[in-house]
């Protein structure tokens, strides 16, 4: 294998290409980059479609695709024109069809980017007193799940950064209260009114309760998990939230984020992934409970 760098200049560009030649073959560092961007492109796409109906639907259209291409080389005239009525209108209605999952594509991508370097950014132009979370309510958030989870009191709590997300703020009903842990187990009393909904909670305060959720499309979650968890999953899956489930039949707690779900999960474990999630603290350990 030998290599070797070629720099093109005019009075507009100067590029700098470095080629590697493996028999017959001139690759360049772009092709390599061009490669593993598409990798990941299609890799992410997995990770949106997996384990839902979209996916089939996916291979349906792929194969449509595949198709129409086939049939015009074969030179099949009539149902070349066929399918190219359809494909000409297919890039309208693949964005009909996957609009959930085109807006989890993107959420995917721009979440992995903030996680990465923007959020380091990010922290210096947001108020102190939006995104998190201190030690005493953390304590009484987890002071009140572990109590019902001893009384089997079924609960789903959502904590979010932004507060203008659209997904949540259609539905429930307004508390703006300070958190406690009296009115998070008034709320998700038995015979309270609210009781069956989701508690939302950021900047400080429980903002709504009474939520009502997306249910996951995932087909691979167990069957034994109850609307409070597909709702949980659903939500991590279209935003950046995290979500706590108290399972009303078992009392054991689950800890949901970016579409996956930890159950039976410790009330040390909760608490860390919070701390680490809510608390600008440099010093929490970086462990991640959902690995």
């Amino acid at each position: 294998m030998a290599y070797n760098l070629q720099i093109f200049y005019n009075k507009k560009t100067l590029i700098i290409t470095f080629l590697f030649h493996i028999g017959f073959l001139d690759i360049r560092i772009t092709d390599i980059l061009d490669i593993l961007i598409v990798g990941y492109l299609i890799y992410t796409v997995y990770k949106v479609l997996r384990g839902t109906i979209a996916f089939n639907i996916f291979i349906g259209v792929l194969f449509i695709y595949f198709m129409w291409w086939l049939v015009r080389i074969l030179e099949m005239d009539m149902l070349s024109k066929i399918l190219t009525q359809f494909v000409n209108v297919g890039v309208i209605v693949t964005v009909i069809i996957f609009q959930q999952e085109i807006r989890r594509f993107l959420l995917l991508l721009g979440r992995n980017t903030y996680n990465t370097q923007l959020r380091k950014i990010a922290k210096y132009f947001t108020p102190e007193d939006t995104a998190y979370l201190t030690q005493e309510e953390i304590k009484s958030i987890i002071e009140a799940i572990q109590s019902m989870g001893k009384s089997k009191t079924g609960a789903l709590l959502i904590f979010i950064k932004e507060q203008n997300t659209g997904l949540f703020y259609n539905t429930g009903t307004n508390i703006d209260a300070l958190i406690s842990k009296e009115l998070l187990l008034t709320i998700f009393k038995k015979n309270s009114a609210l009781h069956d909904g989701a508690a939302l909670i950021c900047c400080h305060k429980i903002k709504k309760a009474g939520c009502v959720l997306p249910l996951t499309q995932n087909q691979n979650i167990p069957s034994n998990l109850g609307l409070r968890h597909r709702a949980a999953l659903g939500i991590t899956e279209q935003s950046s939230a995290i979500a706590i489930t108290v399972s009303e039949e078992t009392g054991h707690f689950s800890l949901s984020k970016n579409g996956h779900i930890l159950n039976n999960i410790s009330l040390d474990k909760i608490k860390s992934a919070l701390e680490r999630e809510f608390r600008e603290d440099e010093m929490l350990p970086s462990k991640n409970p959902m690995g």
